[in-house]
């Protein structure tokens, strides 16, 4: 055998016998790899309720109360579905909003004003907006899909003493409100522990926090504080979560238009 051929035969003999050095992961990969393991930690709940506060604070420390009742089905396949109806103050009761979030196209969302007495969608370019007044917008309210972004792997860091990925996601929606948001993920968990959004002019909008974090079914962590901070108007809202019921029988049946208008 000449050398040319012994070469040859090494080399083929190698692609079988020596391991293949991986492709390092780029950034890109590795944001994804963590927002999809994120996602398939929570999968498999089924249905949820809760009770909720909404404290909406303006700029002087001025405070108003909203309470709330929260229903959740999850699609499989697609977004979830969500049902919100205020209980009080007197002037939102029976203000109810149901969303229909989507993987992919943008989400479905109505509201029913019982003064008016009639539905109200949400057009698909005003998602931006304040929802009820609160420094959440309403795309901030819908389930965050992992294909509702692109992702970028940032760097490791401690957050209170908390182990924690931070990713860097870019809205696929060209409607947002954002150009970017930095996550910080809970490396032990997959579960998000804070958010900062950037506006369309990519300067600071807003930080949301999440506290409390309580495990259900052996499986499922619910923050039950999630605070919203506005660093441009001196606003806040802080959401308050308890009472959570998991798989209760809910169906589509109840996430549907006429749900709204017969919401209690």
């Amino acid at each position: 055998m000449n050398t040319a051929t012994l070469s040859t035969a090494l080399a083929a003999f190698s692609l079988f016998v020596l391991p293949l050095t991986p492709l390092a992961e780029t950034a890109e990969e590795k944001g994804l790899a963590i927002a999809i393991e994120a996602d398939k930690r929570d999968e498999g709940f089924g249905d949820s309720t809760a009770n909720m506060t909404m404290e909406l604070r303006n700029k002087q420390g001025d405070t108003s109360t909203r309470y709330i009742r929260i229903k959740t089905l999850e699609v499989i396949g697609d977004g979830d579905k969500s049902l919100s109806i205020f209980d009080e103050p007197a002037d939102v009761k029976g203000t109810a909003f149901l969303t229909f979030s989507h993987a992919v196209k943008p989400d479905d969302q109505w509201l029913y004003l019982p003064a008016l007495k009639r539905v109200k969608r949400i057009n698909s370019k005003n998602k931006s907006g304040p929802f009820m007044g609160s420094e959440f917008a309403y795309e901030d309210i819908a389930s965050q899909e992992v294909q509702k972004y692109t992702y970028k792997y940032l760097r490791d860091e401690t957050l209170n003493g908390i182990d924690s990925f931070v990713v860097e996601r870019y809205p696929a929606y060209e409607h947002s409100g954002y150009t970017r948001q930095v996550a910080w993920f809970n490396k032990a968990e997959y579960r998000p522990e804070k958010v900062v959004f950037y506006d369309r002019k990519n300067s600071l909008l807003k930080t949301l926090t999440y506290d409390d974090y309580q495990q259900y079914l052996d499986q499922y962590w619910r923050a039950h504080q999630m605070h919203m901070e506005n660093h441009q108007t001196g606003k806040s809202t802080t959401l308050k979560w308890n009472n959570y019921q998991f798989r209760t029988g809910l169906s589509d049946r109840d996430f549907n238009k006429n749900s709204l208008k017969r919401a209690r």
